[in-house]
């Protein structure tokens, strides 16, 4: 059974923990119809949990809409998702995306006037934790210890799957370090039951995230080697020299050197190559690409969902869109992309640079309406097609089968060019400069968008990230990095709540920590200006 198969979590490990209880009890033992002696003495169950760890990146829990089969109670199901909403914090927050949906404090990300009492906010929050506390549950029942009895290879088997858990507990905390910047914090070593961790500084969570990723870079298999879906040695490099890029933001001392010694080692294997066709990453069949370090699956009838890529397909398609054309049986009309993001490019249409993807029929170029669909040029990047145009596998076409890229390899080569900028030791101007072109021959599919060295500037690399990564949730983390989030010396429509754009308090670089938290842990101290 694939970990991809496995997204649709049986009976043995349902349900694990109310969203409710994630922030007052973050060890508190997942509820399951089954109890942990007996799905833990079961080498297929294990494996089973270990696919509900990656499942709850992309799944409600149980059921895409049931309430009572989700891991974190909603008014909407569909809305508990962790991708869905770290995509809404990266995106709405920026000059990338805005929605037309007054759900909620949706409309608060895009104005950046958020609150700790705000649904998305905790929702996000809850979400993150969850994911600590099911991986620490995972690490607790599989020690050497409670597997003793099983065969050598079986023991063995488990082994590797606790270096992924441990992964996937490190990318929670990095999201949380990044989002949120202090947080709780627990392992698998702190009690289970009524607990109220401690909070950890944004410098002690950085010097944990780099101490247990730099083991877990020996321990995890080689790159591309392991099960697709599940992480490699390729995740943990991309997710520390994603921890390096941002270490100023997060300790107050750049690591640029560290961000390319991590670059070079995913570059300089051969485990991963720039797709030859960029729409291709954004498909149904992204998955036979080499591009991809770490994706976040979907697949439209064994893992269905209304969080993973479904809602940025579905979010993306209106006005006078077909659905169809997209892969798609409806649309939900609620994201659009800002002028400037339009504005980065030659031409809207891709006729120059290809990874222009926007659909200007009917639209304004101009915003003037938030709740208009119209108002703003749509963003059909991500489709529920193949590269062959098929549609994808569910029949009702309700649900997609493409997988997000997390981490992949256009971002590699864009995060090296920066760090040398930024004066890192180990890499170059040279191949900075050639790793950028390489990127932009695959886009204009010539050397006509071939840049020389003098044109390599930090305002470049920024510019060339939008063009690159635009609607992959990155644009706020990299604005905050350079320092553009709050600032008034770069605006766009609706930024801070004023259709021309406005600076807003610098508070709003990190979220706050939810007020329901701090109420039931008095560990917890708010995060400064909220």
């Amino acid at each position: 059974m694939t970990i991809k198969s496995l997204a649709i979590i049986t009976a043995c490990v349902a349900t694990m923990m109310a969203a409710s209880s994630c922030t007052k009890d973050l060890n508190r033992l997942p509820y399951v119809q089954e109890t942990s002696e007996t799905v833990y003495k079961d080498p297929v169950k294990i494996k089973g949990v270990l696919a509900k760890l990656y499942g709850s990146l992309c799944l409600s829990g149980q059921h895409y809409e049931d309430n009572s089969l989700s891991d974190i109670v909603t008014d909407n199901t569909g809305t508990n998702v962790f991708l869905r909403n770290y995509w809404s914090l990266q995106e709405l927050t920026t000059d990338e995306a805005v929605i037309g949906w007054n759900d909620g404090d949706l409309l608060s990300f895009h104005n950046l006037n958020f609150t700790p009492d705000g649904k998305y906010v905790k929702v996000m929050y809850d979400r993150i934790f969850f994911g600590v506390a099911a991986c620490n549950e995972f690490l607790r029942q599989t020690t050497d210890d409670k597997t003793s009895s099983f065969p050598a290879d079986v023991t063995a088997n488990i082994k590797e799957y606790r270096y992924e858990a441990r992964f996937l507990r490190a990318f929670y905390y990095w999201i949380a370090i990044d989002l949120y910047g202090k947080v709780p914090f627990v392992t698998e070593a702190d009690p289970v039951g009524a607990f109220q961790p401690k909070q950890i500084s944004r410098a002690d969570l950085f010097t944990y995230l780099e101490t247990e990723l730099k083991d877990l870079e020996t321990l995890l298999p080689e790159p591309r080697t392991n099960e697709y879906g599940r992480v490699d040695k390729g995740a943990a490099w991309a997710l520390l020299a994603k921890l390096y890029l941002n270490a100023k933001v997060y300790t107050g001392t750049e690591k640029n050197a560290e961000t390319i010694t991590y670059c070079n080692k995913l570059i300089n294997t051969t485990a991963y190559q720039l797709a030859a066709d960029y729409s291709r990453l954004f498909k149904t069949d992204n998955n036979l690409t080499t591009e991809i370090i770490f994706p976040i699956l979907a697949d439209g009838v064994t893992s269905q969902s209304y969080g993973n890529t479904s809602y940025i397909v579905l979010g993306s398609i209106g006005g006078t869109m077909n659905p169809a054309d997209y892969g798609m049986s409806t649309a939900w009309g609620g994201m659009r992309t800002t002028k400037n993001i339009v504005d980065l490019f030659p031409d809207p249409f891709g006729n120059t640079d290809k990874r222009a993807m926007f659909y200007t029929s009917g639209q304004n170029l101009d915003i003037s309406d938030l709740s208009s669909f119209n108002d703003g040029y749509a963003v059909p990047k991500f489709k529920n097609i193949s590269s062959t145009g098929q549609p994808g596998s569910d029949p009702t076409r309700r649900f997609t089968d493409t997988d997000f890229p997390m981490f992949r390899l256009g971002d590699v080569y864009l995060m090296y060019a920066e760090a040398v900028l930024r004066g890192g030791s180990g890499g170059t101007l040279a191949e900075a400069l050639n790793y950028v072109n390489l990127i932009r021959r695959r886009a204009y599919g010539n050397t006509n968008g071939d840049i020389s060295a003098s044109e390599l500037t930090l305002d470049f690399i920024l510019a060339e990230r939008g063009r690159e990564l635009y609607w992959e949730a990155k644009r706020r983390t990299d604005l905050v990095r350079f320092g553009k989030l709050t600032s008034g010396s770069y605006v766009w429509p609706f930024k801070g709540g004023v259709a021309a754009g406005t600076g807003v308090q610098e508070k709003y670089n990190v979220f706050p920590i939810p007020n329901t938290d701090r109420i039931a842990n008095p560990n917890l101290v708010q995060n400064d200006g909220y």
